[in-house]
């Protein structure tokens, strides 16, 4: 079966999406499938790629770049300048290069249904959640309603819309806020993913809330006399300019191009543009506060009340009967801010299986996100995310339809945990959303012959298995990285069925399970190889035996 990988996207989260479509490829079973890879840029194009692409350390580094001096992403660039490098292809041309595509991206457009929805006009099936589960997953705002409806949990929120926020007395609005939901105040921009457009009030400050509401609607004003005044740029040196032009580029943190001047209408695609702009606005005298805003900025921002608890993420699978398994939770701890960098790029944030709290509270949670997965109209698989307060109340927000995926994302973690590596996880997630798209009643009979074929492909495996092809390792935390990585390699030819093996003594050694090919040193091995197993882990594999055991 030939699988388009599609990664990139118009979102701010196509860096994200870029390292998954990397994922996609290298852990695909080659045995199974066979990878085309199919970059979608800035503008919303289809472009395929040769997997060269994929070997830069980012998009940006990956993408073609003018003699600015500047680092960017396409937008800023021709609208042809990829064409000799990653040939356009059209959608009506899908059929013709794969029989399914796989979704790595993230983000509005993306994960929204307006993707799902394209692929379904053409006839092309899709991993992930259908239409439904993916419109619901993208907007925070309604997700909050619609779990409220569907378990009754309590969660303070509140909304404003640009129009009427810009009405408003920005002081007095604040303190209504802080009356309604207490500090800290949450604020989020409600259609995007990874921790992109959040920000967290903590103070009765009245500054730092604009800034942080700008921040969430992708905004800047620059006033003659404000907190960002046009008379300071005049005095900025140059490198100074190009730095903070630089710095606006950034998906996860700027306000990113193409940005609007609102009082004006004037399109800013580059960085060098913005530059000369400035520069113009700081000369002309009549010039007042302008306000400039990102082509793709938010109309609405949700705030939120602060949760103290435990913070948590729990994927979740399902069978052929739509049965919804919650794999084990992640809990996330020692989170020194909830935005991006800390998040995706400091390595202070820390993660363990299962949350640290007792096993009634863990089912909890389980049961919380099953019951919700299914009453929210997703499927196929999904990672819901949520508090477990002190008093032991499970809050949930912010399903992520289409989660990360980096080798070491959450929700491959989880499902090693029921005993799938990243091959199995990836022949998971086609053959489940192959099963899900037949329910929609469209292209019916090609679809069961798809599902039919990896089926068969699947039990032939089980009658006559791969030869076995065993990777060993010795004690150092060096050779261990080295054998996981090549375990998975491995794993993804489709010509060996790999095991690890730790050598930690010529008289001992260790078969290591599925389970702890996450665990990142040598010291984390033998620790988890010298305790039982925790019971919720053992319960959870015991659920998801019967969806296991097809893949392994």
């Amino acid at each position: 079966m030939k699988i388009g990988i599609f990664f990139g996207g118009p979102a701010r989260e196509r860096e994200v999406s870029f390292a998954g479509g990397r994922t996609a490829l290298a852990n695909l079973d080659k045995g199974l499938f066979e990878p085309i890879l199919i970059f979608v840029d800035g503008r919303g194009r289809f472009r395929l790629a040769t997997s060269d692409f994929l070997q830069s350390a980012s998009l940006r580094e990956a993408l073609p770049q003018d003699d600015s001096g500047f680092s960017v992403y396409d937008e800023s660039l021709s609208a042809d300048v990829l064409d000799p490098l990653l040939p356009e292809l059209r959608p009506e041309q899908f059929r013709d290069h794969f029989d399914l595509a796989f979704l790595a991206m993230h983000g509005p457009d993306c994960e929204d249904g307006a993707i799902q929805g394209l692929l379904e006009w053409h006839k092309m099936p899709y991993t992930g959640p259908g239409l439904v589960g993916s419109a619901v997953g993208i907007n925070k705002i309604l997700q909050n309603e619609l779990i409220a409806l569907a378990n009754g949990q309590q969660k303070k929120t509140a909304t404003i819309n640009r129009d009427a926020y810009e009405q408003a007395d920005k002081a007095q609005f604040f303190q209504s806020l802080i009356e309604h939901l207490g500090l800290p105040i949450v604020v989020k921009a409600p259609h995007q993913g990874s921790s992109i457009g959040v920000a967290i009030v903590r103070e009765a400050d009245l500054t730092q809330f604009c800034r942080s509401v700008q921040q969430c609607f992708f905004t800047m004003s620059i006033q003659p006399d404000g907190w960002s005044k046009l008379s300071e740029w005049a005095d900025l040196s140059a490198d100074d300019k190009r730095e903070l032009a630089q710095n606006m580029v950034s998906l996860d943190a700027g306000i990113s191009f193409p940005v609007v001047i609102e009082q004006t209408g004037d399109v800013i695609k580059h960085p060098k543009e913005f530059i000369d702009k400035l520069d113009a606005l700081t000369r002309d005298q009549s010039v007042g506060a302008i306000t400039l805003a990102s082509l793709n900025a938010e109309d609405e921002v949700l705030f939120e009340e602060f949760i103290r608890g435990q913070e948590f993420s729990c994927g979740v699978i399902q069978d052929d009967d739509q049965i919804a398994i919650a794999l084990p939770p992640t809990e996330i701890y020692n989170v020194t801010s909830f935005d991006f960098e800390s998040k995706y790029k400091l390595n202070t944030t820390k993660k363990r299986i299962p949350v640290e709290t007792s096993l009634e509270n863990n089912r909890k949670i389980q049961l919380a996100v099953a019951h919700v997965f299914t009453r929210l109209g997703i499927n196929v698989y999904s990672r819901i995310d949520g508090f477990l307060t002190p008093a032991g109340d499970v809050l949930l927000h912010d399903p992520n339809t289409i989660p990360g995926m980096s080798p070491s994302s959450l929700i491959f973690k989880q499902m090693a945990e029921i005993g799938l590596n990243l091959a199995n996880s990836l022949t998971y997630l086609i053959r489940q959303s192959l099963r899900e798209r037949i329910r929609t009643g469209k292209d019916t009979f090609h679809l069961k012959h798809l599902l039919a074929d990896l089926d068969a492909q699947l039990a032939n495996r089980k009658m006559s298995p791969l030869p076995e092809r065993v990777v060993s390792f010795g004690d150092s935390d060096e050779g261990f990285a080295a054998a996981k990585q090549k375990y998975n390699e491995l794993a993804a030819s489709g010509t060996v069925r790999p095991s690890l093996m730790y050598i930690k003594s010529k008289q001992e050694a260790y078969e290591i399970p599925v389970n702890l090919l996450f665990k990142d040193t040598i010291a984390e091995l033998e620790t988890a190889l010298s305790q039982p197993r925790h019971p919720l882990l053992v319960e959870t594999a015991e659920h998801a035996r019967h969806i296991t055991e097809r893949y392994v």
